[in-house]
């Protein structure tokens, strides 16, 4: 599974350079050009790179002033500076501004590749290091919130029980009132039951060899009954490999992931389609890994929401919590080390492919 390029931004006034440094970077990275300061926080803003090579002299703007505009518009942007002007003081003072290296030019292409290397994994460590204190946040907060929530939302469902018990079914409005008041219990039922799957940790006596094949088949049934109605619209097609090795997982999790993907292809494809699921082992790197590729003809996503889609509570769905994709990473990746990627354009449908290892490192 190919992993989309990073993107570099290089500001740099003299043209010959930033061109030299595109040429460098441009096979392992997406790279941009701006010749000043006003251009460089424009596409700072609008491309939002993860990387920004900051000439320290440019002709409008001082680069210690763009710098300290793009750490404002999105402080985890690593900045390594280059300049031909100042030494260790002027670095020393650049990295309290937020730089996270510092090029002296002239620089050789080594140097170059070394610090932006070094720079996108100190970039990694930090998103992770927040990523991981949020986490810890949210697994103190949710089961309060349970807590908190689910005791009054069970008595007002016993107490919708007795009023349905005790209403005059031929009275249409307060039969749909009944009606709404025990959906929006169920979905906030749902809603806190996401929190905790989202926040619970791993079960090791969970684990067990599973077969990937027999999980989709049985997502397949599940998801035919769950969208009874539209399974008349929507054509689930297989390409199931034979013989695939089994896999050390946990069952529950991993059909828990296949349902939610599933239902979001079914959600994405109102009007009807084709929802393909394909399975296969690839063998490198040892000890190989089995993917499985979800396949949908439906809206697609626009491009602005791909970033977001594995954050937790972003959703573009009326009524969607927003932590479906969130639990669905998790359980791959740090449950099972393996891997989720979403490919998908507005209006061409989306594929989402899971790859789990054979082996669980642990």
């Amino acid at each position: 599974m190919d992993n989309p390029k990073r993107k570099i931004l290089i500001v740099d006034d003299t043209p010959e350079l930033a061109q030299f440094i595109s040429r460098l970077l441009e096979a392992n990275y997406l790279t941009s050009i701006a010749s000043d300061g006003r251009t460089a926080i424009e596409k700072a803003f609008s491309e939002s790179p993860e990387l920004v090579l900051l000439d320290l002299k440019l002709p409008d703007i001082p680069g210690t002033e763009v710098l300290k505009k793009i750490k404002e518009l999105n402080e985890e942007t690593a900045v390594i500076v280059m300049t031909a002007y100042g030494g260790e003081q002027v670095a020393v003072g650049l990295m309290k501004a937020g730089a996270v290296d510092y090029l002296s030019k002239p620089f050789d292409e080594e140097s170059l590749i070394g610090a932006v290397r070094n720079a996108l994994k100190i970039h990694d460590a930090q998103l992770e290091d927040k990523r991981k204190e949020i986490f810890l946040s949210l697994e103190r907060f949710f089961p309060f919130l349970a807590h908190e929530v689910r005791n009054p939302l069970h008595a007002i469902d016993g107490a919708m029980a007795i009023i349905q018990r005790r209403s005059d079914p031929r009275d249409k409005l307060l039969v749909q009132s009944i009606k709404v008041i025990k959906e929006e219990v169920q979905h906030l039922n749902q809603f806190v039951q996401e929190c905790l799957d989202f926040v619970r940790p791993p079960i090791r006596s969970r684990l067990a060899e599973i077969e990937i094949n027999d999980v989709v088949s049985v997502v397949i049934n599940m998801i035919s009954h769950i969208f009874e109605e539209a399974s008349g619209k929507i054509k689930i097609t297989t390409d199931l490999a034979s013989g695939l090795p089994k896999i050390v997982a946990s069952y529950e999790e991993i059909k828990q992931v296949f349902v939610n993907v599933v239902k979001n292809g079914f959600e994405a494809m109102n009007d009807g389609g084709e929802l393909n699921i394909k399975t296969r082992f690839e063998p490198a790197p040892d000890p190989g890994y089995i993917e499985i590729e979800f396949s949908d003809h439906g809206k697609g996503i626009e491009k602005e929401n791909m970033n977001d889609l594995f954050q937790p509570f972003f959703t573009t769905k009326l009524r969607g919590t927003g932590l479906g994709l969130a639990i669905c990473r998790r359980i791959i990746e740090e449950r099972h080390g393996g891997k989720i990627n979403i490919e998908s354009e507005a209006g061409k449908g989306a594929t989402v492919r899971v790859q789990l290892p054979l082996r669980r490192e642990e």
